[in-house]
Formats: structure tokens, sequence, C-alpha cells
């Protein structure tokens, strides 16, 4: 199995992206797939991550270390738990998308699920890995799978577009990353929209001033040179292993056969 085998396998291609796309995602650093997700698809997911939520209790996140918890409600390694989470990690369309960010051999990083419960969710503006050195040098991209829909008042994500070729961190250009941005924009948009975006790009959650919740997926990929946030062959469960294809196996980052 290889990248190519893989992907052609899933039914991922260049094609299923339009240029408006592919340009958001060269000038901007994201795009946004909208009703990726069914009315069904969400339903399900929304009663899966609350049903995990209360199943895992204090030890929701464990997976990520103590350290990296958020202040809100968090699950990871969330690719061993419900065969659900199979579709969104072989999704053609965002595999297409991922392969045109970072070009290369990639592999999954983590697979997450995050609420900015009330009150909380605020984030500094920070980067997922090092800023690219170039343009074109890029071996991080993510992906923001919104369960809800995300509003200005509910804590959805803040972006700089085109910060993905500032080539620094937002710590060593800005005398305060919590605080705005002159060129920020916010992420509103209706649960079922799936966010793609260069995560060398500037980003970082608001808070949550609704007694809502604000649920997410976050499918993060890097390039399969750099080491996941989630060791896939070290949480892989065998029931999961069984039931997913090669060329799913090969996207987690562990043996194929």
């Amino acid at each position: 199995m290889n990248m190519n085998t893989a992907l052609q396998e899933l039914g991922a291609h260049e094609n299923l992206l339009s240029d408006k796309e592919k340009t958001e995602l060269d000038e901007n650093g994201f795009t946004l797939f909208h009703d990726m997700i069914s009315k069904d698809e969400l339903q399900e997911f929304r009663e899966r991550f609350e049903f995990l939520i209360e199943k895992e209790g204090k030890h929701a996140g464990c997976e990520l270390g103590k350290k990296n918890l958020q202040p809100s409600r968090l699950l990871a390694n969330v690719c061993n738990k419900g065969e659900i989470y199979d579709k969104v990690y072989t999704n053609p369309r965002l595999l297409a998308a991922i392969h045109y960010v970072l070009k290369d051999d990639f592999h999954i990083s983590s697979l997450n699920s995050r609420d900015a419960a009330p009150g909380k969710g605020h984030q500094a503006f920070h980067q997922d890995g090092k800023p690219a050195k170039a343009i074109g040098d890029y071996n991080v991209c993510n992906s923001i799978w919104l369960l809800d829909d995300f509003t200005l008042e509910n804590g959805c994500t803040r972006l700089v577009p085109g910060s993905h070729n500032f080539f620094k961190t937002p710590k060593s250009a800005m005398d305060d990353p919590k605080e705005k941005h002159p060129d920020e924009i916010y992420l509103v948009a209706p649960a079922g929209t799936v966010c793609v975006f260069n995560s060398h790009l500037w980003h970082g959650g608001t808070i949550n001033t609704t007694e809502n919740p604000r649920r997410a997926l976050h499918c993060y990929f890097t390039s399969r040179t750099e080491k996941q946030q989630t060791n896939q062959m070290e949480h892989m469960r065998l029931t999961t292993w069984k039931r997913l294809s090669p060329a799913a196996r090969y996207i987690l980052g562990v043996d194929t056969e």
C-alpha cells in the first residue's frame, strides 16, 4: 500500500475540488465544504459525543495527556470509539483537499472532538506545528467538522486569512496572541459544514457566551515524516483494525496487513 493507491481506493482525487476551493486554500489558507454532514449523521455524532463524554467522565481526553487538556469538553482518539468516525478520516473530498495542501505522503495525526462549553473556549492564536519555511512547504493540515452551528456568540473559530504564509508564529508577531488581530475573521457557518485549513494558518477558538454546546470534530493530518499527535499503532483496537480496509489503515498510519 502507498499514498496514491490508498487515495485511489478511497475515491479521493483532485477533481473533487473546485477551482475556487483550490484558490481559497492557496491564498486564504482555508475553504468551506457546505452540507458535508447530513442531518441524520449530525444527530448520530452529537449523541455519540454525549455518550462518550458521560462514559469517560474525568478521563475524557486523557490520550492527549493532562497538559494538553483544554478548558472544555474534549474527546481524544475517537478513531477507536465508533464506526461512525471512519467516514470522517476516509472522506474522499476531505482527503483530496488534504493532499492538495500537503502534496506528499501523509497520515492522520489525530481525530478529536471538542465542545466549547458555556463560558469557555477562548484560545490564543496559534499554529499546528512550526511555521512554513516557504510557500508550498507545508506539513500540517486540519479540518473542523461543525456538529453545531458556529456563531459569533457560541465560541466559533477565528482565523487570519493568508497567515499560513507569514512564516512566523503569532507569539513572535503579536504583543498578545489572545487579543484580536486586525485581519481576523470568524468561522460563522451552519452545522454540517466542514472547514479545511492549512494549519500553519493562525487560528484559535473564542469564548462561548451562550448556554448551548458548540461541538465539533477536529480531523488533523500531517506529513508522514511528522510524529502523530495520537500514536495510532499504540491506541489501535483490534475491533477497529478488523473493520477497516487496507487503504483506511494506511491513512491512519497503522500496519495494513
